[in-house]
């Protein structure tokens, strides 16, 4: 995001991102909580997948590769219907939300009798989510896991402890992402714990509610002249 940006498009967009990673992790943590399987990232599937491959459990190694696949698809889906990674007023996202909030409330049926089936539709939806907004500007955006904002947030402090000049902004933006995906697994967890399979309906709720208003909004602007 180049420092041209206004203050104000800024705040928009680290809200919007914020408000993605917490709807991640919340989903993430609902999964992870109730069957100890992440699905908002590829990285923990593929080691579960070696290792499952290496002691002869193939249901296991199955199941893992189904995550990776799942994922995969919602991406590839997500790229089908905006067209582009780059963020830009007027693209589908709407339309991907709210179809990430219909495959969560299926996930939402499957979560208490068929888990592996709950969980690749929950990777499924983040993968669709995590392809939505990909880049603004050049700033890569991925709201569905926090390792690449760990590792740039230390690489922005680690330059600036050189003395090299360091946009302020960008350690905020990041710390936005980066929190937001804590608070949204910490709230997702505690709501599973009280309230069950119900925790991912109100995440599924949440995605296309904001998919709906996003939908509305964007016609209405389309259709101004």
């Amino acid at each position: 995001m180049p420092s041209s940006l206004d203050d104000r498009e800024r705040r928009w967009i680290g809200l919007g991102g914020a408000a993605l990673a917490a709807l991640a992790g919340w989903v993430n943590a609902v999964v992870l909580t109730r069957y100890a399987v992440p699905v908002s990232h590829t990285s923990g599937a593929v080691s579960r997948m070696g290792g499952a491959l290496a002691v002869g459990e193939l249901d296991k190694a199955a199941a893992a590769l189904l995550l990776v696949v799942a994922f995969f698809a919602g991406a590839t889906a997500s790229g089908v219907l905006i067209g582009s990674s780059s963020v830009q007023i007027g693209r589908r996202y709407g339309v991907v939300l709210m179809l990430e909030g219909a495959v969560l409330a299926l996930a939402t049926l499957a979560l208490s009798s068929h888990p592996i089936a709950a969980a690749v539709l929950a990777a499924l939806a983040c993968g669709m989510q995590n392809a939505m907004a990909s880049a603004f500007r050049g700033l890569v955006l991925r709201t569905t896991h926090v390792t690449g904002i760990v590792t740039d947030l230390g690489l922005l402090v680690g330059h600036r402890l050189r003395g090299q000049a360091v946009e302020t902004w960008r350690i905020g933006f990041l710390g936005q992402l980066l929190g937001g995906f804590a608070v949204g697994g910490i709230v997702g967890a505690w709501l599973e714990v009280h309230l069950g399979p119900a925790a991912l309906a109100l995440a599924s709720a949440g995605a296309f509610g904001a998919g709906a208003v996003y939908f509305v909004w964007r016609h209405r602007a389309l259709k101004r002249p």
